[in-house]
């Protein structure tokens, strides 16, 4: 029997992941049918659990009933999204032990409106640990510098992290940094580092959708002939950057000590990986970010695209130096990857905060609609 294409890829070192989940997946059989494809593992943010929860009628019974209990709309946004993560982590179970430990992690954001404060964020991310219950959850925090305090501290506790918004290199070192300091202080505690994970998620297609805006905004006839071959180029070349930064710092004196008490490396993980120009292909980001010792997190329209017609074959494999060349021209039309990733993670944060509020407002007014209080 031929292996499927998630399953190629993760010979070549890649695991698939699902970026997308809700109810009538776990219970319709179709998310262990991927799981026996070859998924390895699925995220989740507040979007998601928005566009599920609001737009269907999948959670309405359970809305009702905990609403009749009094519960607030983040009361029953808390049950609701821990009751799927954890029928999600169930159904992993068996990745996560075959792959022993390796993959087989379901991702759950802490509240992002607690991104600026540290210590809720460390109290909101041990209490989601705790109540999902299960080895294979990773909490997700933003990459910022109110959350590096927050992912070094839930390493030290033994809680898997998901560190995610990342766009800029700077970005991703803290994060790899933060990452080996807590890992360290769960050692220094006798914790088995074995068995906690962490995934540093890098953010791609939103790069290039600002660039090429950048560039059709500066573009003219005089200058059409150099900045039409640098469209689509500026966020895998920061992947393969990023990329390269990441097999140097897994060589780390302190990460080695680490490894020799059997830790893992912090994968890097590709998210927002759907093509947003329909001039691209749609499985671009996918199929040019095939590496060893990565993760990429698909949503399932482009999941679905590269099972159909997308090639699993290593792919991120370009030279450095031509990666630091798309940067280099671009810097000569003044544009600068830095300041584009900073206003990335601004408009990220903003995202994730309103995506948040407006979930909470829909099971509010759905509460009220199923009490025939509207």
């Amino acid at each position: 029997m031929s292996k499927s294409k998630m399953e190629v890829l993760a010979d070549l070192g890649q695991s698939v992941w699902l970026d997308y989940i809700n109810r009538p997946m776990i219970e319709s059989g179709k998310l262990k049918g991927l799981i026996d494809d070859g998924l390895r593992g699925m995220t989740s943010n507040p979007a998601i659990f928005n566009q599920v929860i609001s737009a269907g009628k999948d959670y309405d019974e359970k809305i009702s009933a905990l609403s009749g209990q009094g519960k607030s709309p983040f009361d029953i946004y808390d049950e609701i999204t821990i009751a799927d993560i954890q029928d999600a982590c169930d159904l992993f179970k068996p990745v996560h032990e075959k792959t022993k430990g390796l993959d087989g992690y379901v991702s759950l954001e802490i509240n992002p409106l607690l991104a600026n404060d540290a210590k809720a964020s460390i109290d909101e991310g041990l209490r989601l640990f705790k109540k999902v219950g299960r080895p294979n959850v990773m909490i997700k925090v933003p990459a910022t510098d109110a959350g590096f305090p927050v992912v070094e501290e839930l390493l030290s506790n033994g809680v898997n992290v998901n560190v995610t918004l990342i766009f800029s290199m700077l970005q991703y070192m803290d994060t790899a940094e933060a990452f080996i300091t807590g890992l360290d202080r769960f050692a220094a505690k006798s914790g088995d580092v074995s068995r906690v994970a962490s995934v540093a998620s890098v953010f791609v297609s939103r790069t290039d959708t600002l660039i090429d805006k950048i560039l059709d905004d500066k573009m003219v006839d005089s200058t059409k002939d150099k900045l039409l071959p640098l469209q689509g180029q500026a966020a895998v070349a920061n992947c393969r950057l990023i990329y390269e930064k990441s097999k140097e710092m897994a060589e780390d004196e302190r990460f080695q000590t680490l490894a020799a008490k059997g830790a893992r490396w912090q994968r890097v993980l590709w998210g927002s990986t759907s093509t947003k120009n329909p001039q691209y292909p749609d499985v671009k980001y996918v199929a040019e970010l095939i590496a060893p010792d990565t993760v990429n997190t698909v949503p399932e329209k482009t999941l679905m695209a590269f099972l159909d017609h997308g090639e699993a074959k290593l792919a991120l494999q370009g030279s450095v130096e031509d990666a630091r060349a798309v940067f280099e021209a671009l810097g000569e039309f003044g544009i600068s990857i830095d300041d584009a990733c900073r206003q990335l993670l601004e408009e990220g944060l903003k995202a994730f905060d309103t995506s948040f509020e407006d979930l909470l407002k829909a099971i509010e007014a759905k509460a009220k609609q199923l009490s025939g209080k509207a």
